[in-house]
């Protein structure tokens, strides 16, 4: 009686549902789609709360700690911050003319600039990687900053960028070094060729029977093989030149490593530096380093696709009239060229003296044809990329190369010319306005 009524009293839906569930031997069978998409939501949302679940911090971790720079506060603001600093508001100063004021600060003024001179005088090369990685850094951040313009992440601009530069590097190395082998092994094997014409020529005979060379380089070279200290400076060159190359790698790598960190913090050293003025001057001290900061990027683009162009027309030059070793030359060309003004005639004329074992009318060619283009360069390449980059003076662009050659070498002349960009901008901005102000 009560199963007939439990029966009995079940809605019209359930019984639909009874029957839909009993197929009657009529009925044909249901496909399973229904439950191939019910698993298939399942199986999203167990890795969607797995995703939930990734998200969220371990139990008991805490988030990492960062440094950052004290909030900026208005002129109104001055009292309320002082009041609420966590250490408390500064007294009030003393007065600079107090004598133990200006002796203290005088001491460690005193104390301070020998603590620099000192640090830097025993980290140069480090100092000098510091540089590198810098200069690196700034011919960097215009791609940057044009991948994040077109809404690419700044990380992501970085990693492919550097990527690229490095994938390109390795790539020349890896088509460039097999040749270089080869043509400097046929310059070490044509090397005995050429001394014996030279000895052989009328012209070392004429002079060998007047001075006796021949018998004076014998026996120098035999004093140089029987002088132990000789042979053990040989050694050591070779073990030195060992050490270099190790010292090479390992700078190549630690100027790799803070260029990447350089990259990735340039804007916020940027802010730190503009907090490091007065708040009256932070605008104009942002407005200047950014000029500054951007001319040396564009410059650092600029002077490598000049480089790049400048070497790729010698070596297609070189290759048409027929000089010898020409991919280890347009290498050289390449790396001159770099340093502005006086790299692309050093290269110019060491060229045209190689060239000259060909013959002198390959020598003059060539000579023709790359001097003829160093001026197309200057008039027409250069300008038009350069543009965005820094403007000197001539005068002060061969003073500047020659002093950074004369200090930090090849990083000092290609350094020199964005260096004395700033100083010219700075004194200009800054010097010559307050001058004009008086």
């Amino acid at each position: 009686m009560t199963e007939h009524t439990d029966s009995s009293s079940a809605g019209p839906e359930e019984a639909q549902e009874s029957d839909s569930q009993e197929p009657g031997p009529e009925q044909p069978v249901s496909s399973p789609r229904p439950t191939t998409s019910r698993s298939r939501i399942a199986a999203a949302n167990v890795l969607l709360s797995a995703a939930r679940r990734l998200r969220q911090p371990l139990p008991g971790a805490q988030p990492r700690i960062r440094f950052e720079m004290p909030p900026e506060h208005e002129a109104g603001d001055e009292e309320t911050s002082a009041a609420d600093a966590r250490f408390g508001s500064p007294g009030p100063r003393m007065s600079a003319q107090h004598p133990l004021y200006m002796g203290f600060m005088g001491t460690v003024g005193v104390g301070f600039a020998l603590l620099v001179y000192w640090i830097g005088s025993n980290t140069t090369q480090l100092l000098l990687w510091i540089i590198t990685a810098l200069f690196i850094t700034l011919g960097l951040d215009p791609v940057v900053r044009w991948l994040e313009h077109r809404n690419v992440p700044r990380a992501a601009g970085i990693l492919l960028s550097v990527s690229t530069l490095a994938l390109g590097v390795a790539a020349f190395f890896a088509t460039l070094i097999p040749t270089i082998v080869q043509q400097v092994t046929q310059i070490v094997q044509q090397a005995p060729k050429w001394v014996q014409d030279f000895i052989d020529s009328d012209f070392f005979r004429s002079i060998d029977s007047q001075f006796g060379i021949r018998d004076r380089i014998s026996q120098e070279l035999e004093k140089f093989v029987n002088n132990p200290d000789a042979m053990g400076g040989i050694f050591g060159g070779v073990v030195g030149f060992g050490s270099t190359v190790a010292n090479g790698i390992f700078g190549a790598l630690i100027v790799l490593v803070l260029s990447l960190y350089f990259l990735g913090a340039l804007p916020a050293m940027k802010k730190w530096g503009y907090r490091l003025a007065p708040r009256s001057r932070r605008a104009r001290v942002e407005a200047l380093s950014e000029e500054i900061t951007g001319s040396v990027g564009n410059y650092v683009i600029g002077q490598a696709a000049v480089a790049l162009l400048n070497a790729t027309f010698a070596f297609i030059v070189m290759s048409i009239i027929g000089v010898p070793f020409a991919t280890l030359l347009a290498f050289v060309v390449a790396l001159l060229a770099f340093i502005p003004l006086v790299g692309g005639m050093i290269a110019g004329c060491l060229v045209t003296l190689v060239a000259l074992t060909a013959g002198w009318q390959t020598a003059l060619v060539f000579a023709i044809c790359y001097f003829a283009y160093l001026q197309f360069e200057a008039y027409f390449i250069s300008p038009r990329i350069m543009q965005k980059a820094v403007a000197v003076p001539g005068a002060v662009a061969v003073i500047s190369v020659i002093a950074g050659g004369s200090l930090l070498g090849v990083l000092g002349a290609l350094i020199a010319i964005p260096t004395a960009a700033a100083i010219m901008l700075l004194v200009k901005e800054i010097l010559i306005a307050r001058q004009d102000s008086r």
